[in-house]
C-alpha cells in the first residue's frame, strides 16, 4: 500500500468575475514509503497548492487523500493539524522561520506540536545540518543557505514519514542550492521519509531518478495562481 495515495482531487477559488477557479484536478497520484520524486511545476501551475492539501494546510473541495492508512480529507481542522505534525514535514521557499527565536527554538516550536520538543535531537540534527555552533543565534543573523538549514532540521524534527518541499532551492545560490538538495535527499533517506518536491529548476530536477511534470497530473484549468 502507497504512503500517500491521492483520488479525484478537486480545489477551486473564487473567480474574480464570479464563478470558480479550478486550480488543482489530480484523478490519481500516489507516492510509496521511503520514494523521492521530483515534480516539475512552474509557477501557476497550482503545485504549492497541491502540497498544501496534502499537508492539510487547506481542505479539498472533493476527492481523497489518503496519508499513512488515514484519511485526510474526512478529518476536521485540528486533527488535521496534529495528523500533519505527526506524520509531514514542509520546507517551504521562504522558510517560515521566526525570526523572534533561535536556531533552537525554531526546530523546538516545529516538535511542539508534534511528540513534544527533544532538546537533545534538536541539537544533533542542528549539528547534522552544521549549525553545532548557532544554536542561539537567530534567523536575521544566518546565511540563506544556513536559514535553509534549519529549515530542514525543523522539517524532519518529528521524524515525518513524508517531507514535501516547495521550491526549497528556489532563493539559493548554485553552490547553496546543490548543498541544501544533498543534504534534504541525504536526511531522507537516513530517516526513511518518502520525499515529494516541487521545482521548475531544471538542474534540480534532473537530480533525481523520478521526475513527473506536475501538469501529468493535474487536470484542473490552465492559470492556475499557485
Amino acid at each position: 500500500m502507497s504512503l500517500l495515495q491521492i483520488t479525484h482531487l478537486v480545489k477551486s477559488y473564487p473567480a474574480p468575475g464570479g464563478g470558480l477557479h479550478q486550480v488543482v484536478n489530480v484523478p490519481a497520484f500516489a507516492l510509496g514509503a521511503g520514494e523521492q520524486l521530483a515534480m516539475r511545476g512552474e509557477s501557476g501551475s497550482g503545485k504549492t497548492t497541491f502540497l498544501n492539501l496534502i499537508a492539510g494546510i487547506l481542505a479539498a473541495d472533493s476527492g481523497s487523500i489518503q496519508l499513512a492508512g488515514q484519511e485526510l480529507t474526512s478529518l476536521g481542522e485540528a486533527r488535521r493539524d496534529r495528523l500533519r505534525a505527526g506524520t509531514i514535514g514542509y520546507i517551504f521557499q521562504t522558510f517560515n522561520l521566526l525570526q523572534g527565536h533561535t536556531v533552537l527554538e525554531n526546530v523546538l516550536l516545529g516538535m511542539a506540536f508534534g511528540p513534544g520538543a527533544d532538546r537533545a535531537r534538536a541539537a544533533a540534527l542542528l549539528q547534522r545540518m552544521g549549525l553545532a555552533d548557532k544554536h542561539d543565534h537567530y534567523p536575521r543573523q544566518l546565511s540563506t543557505g544556513q536559514q535553509q538549514r534549519v529549515a530542514v532540521a525543523r522539517a524532519l524534527a518529528n521524524q515525518p514519514k513524508l517531507v514535501l518541499a516547495d521550491e526549497p532551492t528556489g532563493n539559493l545560490d548554485r553552490r547553496n542550492a546543490r548543498e541544501a538538495l544533498q543534504l534534504i535527499r541525504e536526511t531522507c533517506r537516513e530517516s526513511g521519509a518518502a520525499l515529494l518536491l516541487v521545482s521548475h529548476d531544471e538542474r534540480v530536477l534532473a537530480q533525481f531518478e523520478q521526475m513527473q511534470d506536475f501538469t501529468h497530473f493535474n487536470r484542473a484549468v490552465t492559470g492556475a495562481t499557485a
